[in-house]
């Protein structure tokens, strides 16, 4: 069974529909790249399953538990499955370790020692080991989006969602964060990125999805979304992105 079912999902804001049926299925384990213009629904599909919008029709399931939108849902969602944006949203005044403790010990009740033992050990996995003490401000764009990330990974998620996470930093530091994906692509977490880093979703992606206005218009292996595309819109898409 997979982990996550999403079936027949419809999302419009106001008399704009953005998201027309999506039927996707991520499985355990899976790296799933989502590409698309801008536009396209990439970030709506997201955030609709991670519960920060609400779908208008459809369902989604996520560990084989069906979410219906009431608080206690969402709250059960969002321990089960992490969401990384393209801003960092780290609070000012808090140190790094802070920002990492803070939703373990409001949300999850964690005891201080016990969320200061695991943000340490996440912050020593994205290799910020030597950062728990810093604040935001004395961090580099790069090192504030490794901190969001070991923010998520403390919460001990079945599922990471990234929404471009490197949209937002200089070209210099885009490969350490994804450096930090590589890793838990490899280590086994369950992975679904709005991307649009084409060489890092054909090397790293077990699959990928091409959206387009609203829809799943391809999907596929790597090798065959960016080797073969087969319809004439994933094709300019590509040719615009530089892939072709």
């Amino acid at each position: 069974m997979s982990l996550i079912e999403i079936n027949d999902v419809h999302k419009s804001f106001g008399d704009v529909e953005v998201l027309k049926g999506i039927d996707i299925s991520i499985g355990h384990g899976e790296v799933l790249a989502i590409i698309g213009k801008s536009g396209s629904g990439k970030s709506t599909l997201l955030r609709c399953i991670n519960g920060l919008e609400t779908i208008d029709r459809g369902s989604i399931t996520i560990g084989g538990n069906h979410l219906h939108g009431t608080a206690a849902d969402l709250r059960r969602l969002r321990l089960q499955v992490g969401m990384i944006f393209q801003q960092f949203n780290l609070f000012p005044h808090l140190t790094a370790g802070r920002n990492v403790m803070l939703a373990q010990t409001v949300v999850k009740k964690t005891s201080e020692s016990e969320a200061e033992t695991v943000a340490r050990d996440v912050l020593a996995s994205v290799g910020l080991s030597d950062k728990f003490d810093v604040y935001p401000d004395k961090l580099s764009g790069g090192q504030q989006q490794r901190v969001a990330i070991a923010r998520s990974l403390a919460m001990k998620p079945v599922a990471l969602l990234c929404d471009e996470i490197t949209s937002a930093l200089d070209p210099e530091l885009v490969g350490e964060v994804l450096a930090v994906v590589r890793s838990l692509a490899r280590g086994g977490m369950t992975l679904a990125m709005v991307t649009h880093e084409m060489q890092f979703a054909r090397e790293v992606c077990d699959r990928v999805i091409f959206m387009h206005e609203g829809r799943v218009h391809e999907t596929g292996a790597p090798e065959d979304v960016f080797g073969a595309p087969k319809t004439a819109e994933l094709r300019q898409f590509l040719g615009m992105a530089n892939v072709t």
